[in-house]
């Protein structure tokens, strides 16, 4: 499973300049609203040392990272969900993806516009998060005056999916997001199909300026954005769009180089990505050998049979065991001979649950 995430927010908090970093995909950025017209797509390698190692001690034909979709929505105003700007059109984009990552400014510039006519984060959110909840409630509305009817026949699914329209509703008409009503797992279920735009997580990105990127939390603004971030029970990632721009016209050794000139460790991408890795409960298992060495992603929790079959269905479907060595195990054993020389490989059932960073080769028959 790849993931897939929707960047969304105000016009010109920088959306599409850390689109562009990021993907490296040439996404049109401008200084005026509404540059966004399509959404723009960009798929990137999920950075992994550790599929890197694998490559390096097996040396396989070809080497496949997990990856990320981002999808750069156009930027949203006060009244989208009512077809203001650009509307409702461009909510329908993000109702595919996994996560939301909402873009906040958190810098000063007099030379770039705000459409609000000032920097003021809470107030930015607030807008998003109010149209996303808007555009939830139309939804939740048009679809309960369906299944009332049905409700009336006697029709035991609609009886349920009316009691839990019932409840989002009140949720949203309060300003409330979908995802704070307590939901079960045959609940979330049957209204899966309407794919919310509430239900769904929230990442925020913090857009700061070139000054505060070692150190963000000295950021007032930051700090606004944490605080909201905390009350929700979302993340908070401290980027400067302008930065990663720069960052994705350099090398590796450059960038590098560059990021530790700004007391950084890691690019904002790669935080990015492990925040909403974080966030989704998502985790990274590998298949080595010497036609491949890919990663796969799978979510937390997943029984080795399930990630089997995301290689393929025939594999979930003949699943017989699976043979299995932990990255560290390996990393120690420094080979998978030596691994299983060292009785560092086990055979694992139907039962296993995959853990992160394990190493697994899938025995099945169809």
């Amino acid at each position: 499973m790849a993931l897939t995430t929707g960047i969304v927010g105000l016009p010109n908090v920088g959306k599409s300049t850390l689109f562009n970093a990021i993907t490296q995909a040439g996404a049109e950025s401008a200084n005026y609203p509404f540059c966004t017209i399509d959404p723009n797509v960009g798929v990137v390698d999920v950075p992994d040392d550790r599929l890197q190692y694998l490559a390096s001690i097996i040396q396989p034909q070809r080497v496949v990272p997990t990856t990320v979709q981002f999808v750069d929505i156009a930027g949203l105003v006060q009244g989208a969900s009512k077809g203001e700007g650009l509307g409702n059109k461009f909510l329908a984009h993000i109702r595919e993806v996994d996560a939301i990552i909402q873009v906040v400014r958190c810098f000063d510039d007099e030379n770039i516009t705000h459409v609000a006519g000032k920097v003021d984060p809470e107030s930015d959110i607030e807008t998003i998060n109010l149209e996303l909840t808007l555009a939830d409630l139309e939804t939740v509305e048009k679809r309960l005056d369906r299944v009332a009817r049905l409700k009336k026949s006697g029709d035991k699914q609609a009886v349920l999916e009316h009691e839990i329209l019932s409840r989002l509703q009140k949720a949203l008409t309060d300003g409330k997001p979908a995802r704070s009503v307590p939901l079960t797992e045959e609940e979330k279920f049957a209204i899966k199909s309407l794919n919310l735009l509430t239900l769904k997580k929230m990442l925020y990105v913090a857009n700061v300026s070139e000054e505060d990127v070692a150190q963000p939390d000295e950021n007032p603004y930051v700090q606004i954005v944490k605080r909201i971030a905390a009350d929700e029970g979302a993340d908070v990632v401290a980027i400067s769009a302008q930065v990663e721009a720069e960052v994705a016209e350099l090398d590796e050794e450059e960038r590098s180089l560059f990021l530790a000139e700004l007391g950084l460790e890691r690019s904002g991408l790669d935080r990015l990505i492990a925040a909403a890795y974080r966030l989704l409960g998502l985790i990274t298992y590998f298949t080595a050998g010497v036609k491949e060495v890919r990663a796969w992603t799978i979510r937390l929790g997943t029984k080795a049979p399930q990630a089997a079959g995301v290689i393929h269905s025939d594999f979930e479907r003949g699943f017989i065991r699976a043979e299995v060595v932990s990255f560290e195990d390996l990393q120690s054993a420094g080979s998978i001979a030596q691994a299983r020389e060292k009785g560092l490989l086990r055979l694992e059932g139907k039962d296993y649950v995959v853990q992160d960073g394990d190493i697994i080769t899938f025995r099945f028959n169809v």
